[in-house]
Protein backbone atom coordinates (compact mmCIF):
# COMPACT_ATOMS: atom_id res chain seq x y z
CA UNK A 1 0.00 0.00 0.00
CA UNK A 2 1.61 3.18 -1.01
CA UNK A 3 1.55 6.71 1.54
CA UNK A 4 -0.07 9.47 1.81
CA UNK A 5 2.33 11.70 0.25
CA UNK A 6 2.61 9.32 -2.97
CA UNK A 7 -1.19 8.71 -2.99
CA UNK A 8 -1.35 13.08 -3.47
CA UNK A 9 2.25 13.78 -5.56
CA UNK A 10 0.35 11.08 -7.97
CA UNK A 11 -3.05 12.72 -8.11
CA UNK A 12 -1.35 15.88 -8.71
CA UNK A 13 0.65 14.49 -11.50
CA UNK A 14 -1.88 12.53 -13.06
CA UNK A 15 -5.59 14.07 -12.15
CA UNK A 16 -5.93 16.13 -15.20
CA UNK A 17 -4.66 13.41 -17.59
CA UNK A 18 -6.50 10.30 -16.01
CA UNK A 19 -9.77 12.57 -16.11
CA UNK A 20 -9.54 13.20 -19.49
CA UNK A 21 -8.40 10.11 -20.99
CA UNK A 22 -11.94 9.11 -19.14
CA UNK A 23 -13.63 11.75 -20.65
CA UNK A 24 -12.47 11.03 -24.10
CA UNK A 25 -13.48 7.24 -23.39
CA UNK A 26 -16.40 7.54 -21.79
CA UNK A 27 -18.47 10.60 -22.80
CA UNK A 28 -20.12 11.10 -19.45
CA UNK A 29 -18.85 13.02 -15.97
CA UNK A 30 -20.27 10.22 -13.74
CA UNK A 31 -18.77 7.04 -15.01
CA UNK A 32 -15.46 9.77 -15.75
CA UNK A 33 -15.98 10.11 -11.86
CA UNK A 34 -16.10 5.94 -11.23
CA UNK A 35 -13.01 5.43 -13.46
CA UNK A 36 -10.85 7.99 -11.73
CA UNK A 37 -11.59 6.71 -8.05
CA UNK A 38 -11.04 3.12 -9.61
CA UNK A 39 -7.76 4.17 -11.09
CA UNK A 40 -5.89 5.52 -7.87
CA UNK A 41 -7.61 3.08 -6.08
CA UNK A 42 -5.36 0.68 -8.06
CA UNK A 43 -2.32 2.76 -7.61
CA UNK A 44 -3.32 3.30 -3.95
CA UNK A 45 -3.71 -0.77 -3.58
CA UNK A 46 -0.36 -1.73 -6.47
CA UNK A 47 3.15 -2.62 -5.49
CA UNK A 48 4.46 -2.06 -8.46
CA UNK A 49 7.75 -0.25 -8.50
CA UNK A 50 7.75 2.58 -10.95
CA UNK A 51 11.24 2.58 -13.35
CA UNK A 52 10.80 6.41 -13.51
CA UNK A 53 8.47 8.91 -14.44
CA UNK A 54 7.21 7.96 -17.31
CA UNK A 55 7.15 4.06 -16.62
CA UNK A 56 4.70 5.38 -14.29
CA UNK A 57 2.48 7.90 -16.57
CA UNK A 58 2.54 5.06 -19.03
CA UNK A 59 1.21 2.17 -16.12
CA UNK A 60 -1.93 5.42 -14.92
CA UNK A 61 -2.58 5.46 -18.87
CA UNK A 62 -2.88 1.92 -19.29
CA UNK A 63 -5.05 1.29 -15.69
CA UNK A 64 -7.17 3.95 -17.34
CA UNK A 65 -7.94 3.18 -20.71
CA UNK A 66 -8.53 -0.55 -19.42
CA UNK A 67 -10.49 0.48 -16.79
CA UNK A 68 -12.64 2.75 -19.38
CA UNK A 69 -12.81 -0.42 -21.67
CA UNK A 70 -14.01 -2.86 -19.06
CA UNK A 71 -17.02 -0.11 -17.93
CA UNK A 72 -17.76 -0.15 -21.59
CA UNK A 73 -18.28 -4.10 -21.79
CA UNK A 74 -19.94 -4.22 -18.26
CA UNK A 75 -23.39 -5.88 -18.42
CA UNK A 76 -25.10 -3.12 -16.50
CA UNK A 77 -23.13 -0.38 -18.99
CA UNK A 78 -24.48 -2.48 -22.19
CA UNK A 79 -27.84 -2.79 -20.57
CA UNK A 80 -28.92 1.03 -19.63
CA UNK A 81 -30.10 3.90 -21.20
CA UNK A 82 -29.83 7.24 -20.23
CA UNK A 83 -32.73 9.03 -18.11
CA UNK A 84 -32.29 12.09 -21.07
CA UNK A 85 -32.94 9.53 -24.03
CA UNK A 86 -35.56 7.56 -22.05
CA UNK A 87 -37.55 10.85 -21.81
CA UNK A 88 -36.87 12.05 -25.29
CA UNK A 89 -34.72 15.65 -24.17
CA UNK A 90 -31.75 13.65 -24.49
CA UNK A 91 -28.99 16.19 -23.76
CA UNK A 92 -25.29 15.91 -25.00
CA UNK A 93 -23.22 14.81 -21.94
CA UNK A 94 -19.94 15.94 -22.93
CA UNK A 95 -19.99 19.68 -23.53
CA UNK A 96 -18.53 20.80 -26.74
CA UNK A 97 -15.45 22.79 -25.56
CA UNK A 98 -14.51 23.05 -29.63
CA UNK A 99 -15.48 22.08 -32.61
CA UNK A 100 -12.17 20.20 -33.11
CA UNK A 101 -12.72 18.38 -29.38
CA UNK A 102 -16.13 17.06 -30.62
CA UNK A 103 -14.65 15.58 -33.92
CA UNK A 104 -12.17 13.98 -31.78
CA UNK A 105 -15.16 12.82 -29.60
CA UNK A 106 -16.62 11.39 -32.33
CA UNK A 107 -13.44 9.24 -33.87
CA UNK A 108 -13.37 5.35 -32.99
CA UNK A 109 -11.86 4.45 -29.83
CA UNK A 110 -8.83 3.12 -31.51
CA UNK A 111 -7.91 6.58 -33.07
CA UNK A 112 -9.28 8.68 -30.18
CA UNK A 113 -6.36 6.80 -28.23
CA UNK A 114 -3.94 7.87 -30.43
CA UNK A 115 -5.28 11.21 -31.27
CA UNK A 116 -5.47 11.90 -27.31
CA UNK A 117 -1.76 10.29 -26.83
CA UNK A 118 -0.49 12.08 -29.85
CA UNK A 119 -1.57 15.72 -29.65
CA UNK A 120 -2.93 16.33 -26.15
CA UNK A 121 0.16 14.25 -23.91
CA UNK A 122 2.92 14.67 -26.93
CA UNK A 123 4.40 11.55 -27.07
CA UNK A 124 6.06 10.29 -29.86
CA UNK A 125 4.47 7.30 -32.02
CA UNK A 126 7.21 4.94 -30.62
CA UNK A 127 5.89 6.22 -27.10
CA UNK A 128 2.49 5.48 -28.29
CA UNK A 129 3.38 2.17 -29.06
CA UNK A 130 4.87 1.09 -26.16
CA UNK A 131 1.86 2.32 -23.85
CA UNK A 132 -1.00 0.68 -25.89
CA UNK A 133 1.35 -2.53 -26.71
CA UNK A 134 1.15 -1.89 -30.78
CA UNK A 135 3.88 -1.84 -33.11
CA UNK A 136 5.11 1.98 -34.06
CA UNK A 137 3.91 1.59 -38.16
CA UNK A 138 0.55 0.58 -36.18
CA UNK A 139 0.33 3.92 -34.52
CA UNK A 140 1.40 5.98 -37.85
CA UNK A 141 -1.58 4.04 -39.68
CA UNK A 142 -3.56 5.08 -36.92
CA UNK A 143 -2.92 8.93 -36.74
CA UNK A 144 -3.03 9.07 -40.57
CA UNK A 145 -6.28 7.47 -40.84
CA UNK A 146 -7.70 9.94 -38.11
CA UNK A 147 -6.16 12.58 -39.57
CA UNK A 148 -8.09 11.86 -42.78
CA UNK A 149 -11.40 11.25 -41.24
CA UNK A 150 -10.98 14.22 -38.50
CA UNK A 151 -10.47 16.54 -42.08
CA UNK A 152 -13.44 14.85 -43.75
CA UNK A 153 -15.40 15.85 -40.46
CA UNK A 154 -14.18 19.43 -40.33
CA UNK A 155 -14.10 19.66 -43.75
CA UNK A 156 -10.60 21.82 -43.76
CA UNK A 157 -6.88 21.17 -43.15
CA UNK A 158 -6.60 22.32 -40.23
CA UNK A 159 -4.66 18.57 -39.10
Amino acid sequence: MRSEQEVNRALEQYADTIQRLCMIHLKNYHDTEDIFQTVFLKYVLSSVVFENAEHEKAWFIRVTINACKDLLKSFFHSHTVPLEEWTGQMEDQVPEHSEVLAAVLSLPVKYRNVVYLHYYEDYSAAEIGRILGKNVNTVYTLLTRSKRLLREKLGGERF
